[in-house]
């Protein structure tokens, strides 16, 4: 089993930055595709950013492209989700998930592991 825990949700202003993290424990051996997810309320999870454990291209959402940036420290089995430019429709719950395969999807049922999730609130 792996244990996902993500912190570093809050409340930020439009056009503000936060930092996401995901620390995983557990058999982290055994991940190798992180990714992170979100859901705002009376909407379905939605992808949003993915990396393969050697860090190679990384997949987002066009929605978040060039303002969200995904990156992994293997070492310190954690995956990280810098959010710039945030947007009031980027307001959600966001979930970490991890997958055993190397290869890369958006579809949550791809993912094996998922974390409880942390709140984001951008206010216009």
């Amino acid at each position: 089993q792996v244990q996902l825990v993500e912190s570093g949700g809050g409340l930020v202003q439009a056009g503000g930055s936060l930092r996401l993290s995901c620390v995983a424990s557990g058999r982290t051996f055994s991940m190798n595709a992180m990714g992170w997810f979100r859901q705002a309320p009376g909407k379905e999870r939605e992808f949003v950013a993915a990396l393969s454990r050697d860090g190679g291209r990384p997949a987002y959402a066009d929605s978040v492209k060039g303002r969200f940036t995904i990156s992994r420290d293997n070492a310190k089995n954690t995956v990280y989700l810098q959010m710039n430019s945030l947007k009031a429709q980027d307001t959600a719950v966001y979930y970490c998930a991890a997958r055993m395969s190397v290869v890369l999807t958006t579809a949550p049922r791809g993912y094996d592991y998922w974390g409880q999730g942390t709140q984001v609130t951008v206010s216009s």
